[in-house]
């Protein structure tokens, strides 16, 4: 699987062979999530909203943002408030202000408990306000309102004298009369339109008025995070580690699954292929123990990496590969034609097919099937026999594993004379088989040396 891609088969074979071990995980992860609750006690917010009258651009309304979340409103706000324990430094964390559409001001208050969160809330708008009016008052030049003021003085008697020149221009319906009026008129109307447009300019006429737009609401539910949904976060971590933990782990495995690694790590040539029936590929582990036992009831004690066994021919097809496997070792043997069978200890499918192999031969070769600890190797010394055949299932030994097999067999004086693989699928309705016999069930035989090595 280290070169594989990952697919949603994967995924699902995970979930699948391992749901007893994840649905433990996701328990674990939901009460590290519960406990995370129990130190953060629940927090409740609510937003008052600030309107700007007059025209503003953007970076002036972030501007007034930061006003509202500054020091100075925060602290007056918590001399105001008077919370015991609870100073401005504290207060500013809970506090934030986003700039809105329509030159608005949203200033959230976070505290513990619902009132609390709706208090902060609108002291810190109003405390806002009250500033930024003090800000607009303070900037005034006291100068230019001396000035503006002599200038309104000087429009009004402007207007008065135009008033009296109007009156005292020749009352006949001359042309020269009427023209003269006209023009003192638009005069007049002209100095105040500039008046006018002087009073719109001024930058402290039109933002000067803030207003709060309402008390803020009472928040009817806790602030994200919640408490539930910190234990369905705590769970499905948990549950997503799992899963890439097992993902991780078949990636970094060494365990040999093509054919052509086998064969090089045990240095001999593959003779055949045969067919186990069986649904679970692996071979669970008789261990006893509180561990073995824990294992079992997690079910980690089966690997889960291993592919859902093929469908095959019926038991006649089965048979015939075992058949050719031993016309194979026929062919290679000397007379003598007498082999050690060697499978790795704790390999099932393995067994079964050596015990298959060893019934179909029936005597040739004379199969001697025993069982080699993989972790300390231990194979019979050579007695009459030709070699050794290694039965053994892919996917399941690393290399090194392998080769520790192959140089017992060459200490024992039995070199390897081939390798047969063992594939799980599964089981077809029989047939008649080409050669009708009565089925024999084979019977293992493990020397001693082999005991004693796996014990």
């Amino acid at each position: 699987m280290s070169d594989d891609t990952i697919r949603l088969v994967t995924i699902g074979r995970i979930i699948r062979r391992r749901r007893r071990l994840l649905i433990v995980l996701a328990l674990m992860g939901a009460l590290v999530g519960y406990g995370i609750s129990l130190l953060f006690p629940p927090q409740y917010t609510t937003s008052a909203s600030v309107l700007l009258s007059g025209a503003w651009e953007e970076r002036e309304l972030l501007t007034q943002a930061q006003i509202a979340t500054s020091s100075v409103v925060v602290d007056r706000a918590a001399a105001t408030l008077h919370w015991t324990g609870v100073s401005g430094g504290e207060l500013r964390d809970r506090v934030s202000a986003t700039a809105a559409d329509g030159n608005i001001i949203k200033i959230s208050g976070t505290a513990d408990t619902p009132q609390r969160a709706q208090q902060l809330s609108d002291q810190v708008a109003q405390q806002f306000v009250t500033f930024a009016a003090r800000i607009v008052d303070g900037n005034s030049d006291p100068e230019a309102a001396a000035q503006r003021e002599a200038l309104q003085q000087t429009v009004m008697q402007t207007s008065r004298r135009i008033t009296k020149l109007a009156d005292a221009t020749d009352p006949g319906q001359t042309v020269e009369s009427v023209q003269a009026r006209t023009e003192l008129e638009k005069l007049r109307t002209s100095l105040q339109e500039a008046v006018n447009k002087l009073d719109q300019a001024d930058p402290t006429a039109n933002k000067a008025n803030m207003v709060v737009m309402g008390p803020a609401a009472r928040p009817a539910g806790e602030a994200p995070p919640t408490r539930t949904q910190l234990v369905v976060a705590g769970a499905l971590v948990f549950l997503l580690l799992g899963v890439v933990g097992h993902l991780t782990a078949a990636r970094m495995s060494r365990r040999l699954r093509t054919q052509p690694e086998i064969a090089a790590a045990l240095g001999s040539a593959l003779l055949g292929t045969v067919d186990v029936p069986g649904e679970r590929p692996a071979h669970r582990p008789q261990g006893r123990g509180p561990r073995a036992r824990i294992r079992r009831l997690l079910g980690v004690d089966i690997r889960w990496d291993m592919p859902a066994p093929s469908a095959s021919g019926d038991e006649a097809d089965r048979r015939i590969r075992y058949r050719r496997v031993c016309a194979r070792l026929r062919d290679q043997l000397p007379a003598s034609r007498r082999l050690l069978v060697v499978v790795p200890d704790g390999d099932e499918i393995a067994r079964r097919a050596a015990g298959q192999l060893a019934a179909e031969a029936e005597g040739d070769p004379l199969l001697r099937v025993v069982e080699v600890s993989v972790s300390r190797p231990m194979v019979p010394d050579r007695d009459h026999e030709s070699g050794a055949l290694v039965v053994l299932s892919a996917g399941s030994w690393t290399a090194g594993e392998l080769a520790g097999i192959a140089e017992a067999c060459t200490d024992a004086g039995q070199g390897v004379v081939g390798i047969v693989l063992a594939s799980p699928v599964r089981a077809s309705p029989a047939r008649s088989a080409g050669r009708p016999r009565d089925a024999a069930t084979p019977v293992l035989a493990v020397s001693d040396d082999a005991k004693g090595s796996s014990g």
